[in-house]
């Protein structure tokens, strides 16, 4: 008779486990968040681009007059020559070329239905909050320190709101941000309406600071 040998079970610790299969079990977003995230990325991609090829039109000749010169307050020209243009010591516009194409491809991959791990969304999280924090900086210069707007930056700004937003209930609902607690649910159910009252915040501002240009229109 043929003998056999059991071999002996293999035993797993909870420490042995893949922590980026472990983070990959968070449900994954919705697919309208994944449109939201595809559209709102390649808008912003397109703005900070076209800033870009804009910003090397005035270092080529220092007398082009950019697209979205306007009139008075509405002057790209005046803005890009400025420091606050080239914060980091390069043209600002180059943090959105690198920046949005990440969004991009995060929505892709939502709407592809691909897993992303915990990390991920926790670093989407972190460079949507440094980059609405800059755009709020970047919105206050414009109005009074500079004096002037921006139509291709102001794109960007909306972008970055409504991403920001966006991201954060979303990773509220999931669980990426721990527990949350009523200040987290709060944010995440009334996600739409801060991101619009922050779009008030900024009109409103508009508004107020430039009130006798408008108001010499009428």
């Amino acid at each position: 008779m043929a003998s056999t040998t059991a071999e002996p079970m293999e035993h797993h610790d909870s420490d042995d486990l893949d922590p980026i299969e472990d983070e990959r079990q968070a449900p994954l977003p919705g697919r309208a968040f994944g449109w939201l995230l595809t559209v709102g990325g390649l808008i912003g991609f397109v703005a900070a681009f076209t800033l870009m090829v804009e910003k090397i039109q005035i270092l080529i000749d220092p007398d082009y007059v950019p697209s979205c010169s306007i009139n008075p307050i509405l002057s790209c020209g005046s803005i890009m020559v400025t420091e606050q243009a080239e914060v980091f010591g390069f043209p600002n516009p180059l943090l959105g070329i690198a920046g949005f194409p990440v969004v991009v491809a995060t929505g892709a991959l939502v709407l592809a239905r691909v897993p992303l791990p915990r990390f991920w969304w926790l670093g989407l999280q972190v460079g949507t909050t440094l980059a609405l924090g800059f755009m709020g900086w970047l919105a206050f210069q414009s109005l009074y320190r500079i004096g002037a707007l921006c139509p291709y930056c102001m794109v960007v700004w909306a972008m970055v709101v409504a991403v920001f937003w966006a991201l954060t209930s979303s990773n509220i609902d999931r669980g990426v941000l721990g527990r949350g607690g009523p200040v987290a649910r709060a944010v995440s159910d009334y996600a739409v309406l801060l991101a619009t009252l922050t779009y008030l915040v900024v009109v409103v501002a508009i508004g107020l600071r430039f009130s006798d240009y408008w108001l010499s229109l009428i």
